[in-house]
């Protein structure tokens, strides 16, 4: 039986699985506490010092996302002190992220056609980041408040990064939080990249500046997904902002992988895997899954209505005129005229009715599954 612990957070009684962090028990009652390293799918980290908080007989500011919970603790998230230290960890972040936009008081007026008359260079702005209004450091920043930023800022001035199919790698707006190094090495068990290079020269890459495609990367986005910025983003449609997100099924094999669909003028633009951990993908995706369903819902040549085949060529029709067509031919080819080849695409659901159908009402075992993506 999981035990109760029970805690005060912000002088507020909060209670929380045992084993859970006080970040996770802060969360869960609705109880905000920035982060940038952190990663609900990740194994805790504490590197960005950006969750830190203060516990009654515990030395120091010790990070949420890395402390457990006990009874009787008591914790502030919120201390004129930790305000402090976050503005001096986010100054030094900005001194080599953009952050002209994040301090402008007009920046939530701002639109993408307007033009910016106090000095940030075009480049520098967050309204033309791909990663606008979804940007973590945004938020981070947002609930901080930065006022005054007295550190300077000097971009990398790095090449972008173009060696993969399907994103682009811009390590001007890395923050080094790791949480692309970590997913492919803790989730994807690839490790095609890592930290290079220490100090002040520290980046993300592989190993001897290798392309991606010959490190062991698989494209499976599952970086792109962990990344808070636009470091890493879709090539497809980058710039484009969704109006709706809706969960469905990855149709590219019978796992039944979640994956929500980001749509604007009813057209997918982009697809993620679903951030429930619950799911069976635990928010993951392959590369079909991830990149390879947009273009295939829209393409040109999907067919969008049955076939059926009149005077030696296929005519569309409706579909209760071709379930006819079937069911007529169906029935004048039971027992051992008959072999059935499924599909991996479909679900193991939609598997198995289809071969119990096979055996019977077809009743015969020509049965074949084609699972050779």
């Amino acid at each position: 039986m999981n035990k109760i612990v029970k805690l005060s957070i912000n002088d507020r009684e909060v209670t929380a699985l045992k084993g859970k962090t006080v970040l996770e028990a802060a969360s869960e009652a609705g109880i905000y506490i920035p982060t940038l390293c952190h990663h609900p799918g990740l194994a805790p980290f504490g590197s960005c010092r950006m969750c830190i908080v203060q516990i009654d007989k515990m030395r120091g500011y010790p990070t949420s996302c890395t402390t457990p919970v006990t009874d009787g603790m008591n914790v502030r998230t919120d201390t004129p002190q930790i305000r402090q230290l976050r503005r001096e960890i986010l100054e030094l972040v900005f001194t080599e992220h953009p952050h002209a936009c994040l301090r402008c008081d007009q920046r939530k007026t701002c639109k993408p056609e307007d033009a910016c008359v106090r000095g940030a260079q075009v480049g520098d702005r967050c309204i033309v980041c791909p990663a606008d209004g979804r940007c973590e450091l945004q938020n981070v920043a947002d609930s901080i408040g930065l006022g005054e930023v007295t550190l300077p800022y000097a971009s990398r001035g790095l090449p972008m990064e173009r060696d993969s199919l399907f994103f682009d790698r811009d390590f001007n707006l890395c923050i080094l939080c790791g949480r692309c190094v970590r997913m492919c090495q803790e989730k994807r068990g690839l490790g095609a990249i890592a930290f290079t290079h220490r100090g002040s020269k520290a980046l993300i890459g592989t190993a001897f500046g290798r392309p991606l495609d010959e490190s062991g990367c698989r494209s499976c986005g599952a970086c792109v997904d962990a990344c808070p910025t636009a470091a890493l983003t879709d090539k497809t449609d980058k710039w484009t902002r969704p109006d709706k997100t809706v969960q469905s099924t990855c149709p590219y094999c019978g796992v039944g992988c979640q994956l929500d669909l980001q749509v604007k003028d009813g057209r997918v633009y982009r697809t993620v895997p679903s951030k429930d951990l619950k799911a069976v993908n635990r928010g993951q995706a392959c590369v079909k899954g991830r990149f390879g369903i947009a273009e295939f819902v829209h393409h040109p040549d999907r067919l969008r209505a049955p076939l059926v085949k009149r005077g030696g060529s296929f005519v569309e029709t409706t579909w209760m005129e071709a379930v006819e067509v079937v069911a007529e031919g169906l029935s004048r080819r039971k027992d051992g005229g008959f072999a059935f080849v499924a599909s991996a695409k479909c679900t193991n659901e939609d598997n198995y009715v289809m071969q119990k159908f096979a055996r019977a009402v077809m009743r015969t075992n020509n049965i074949d599954h084609c699972a050779r993506l």
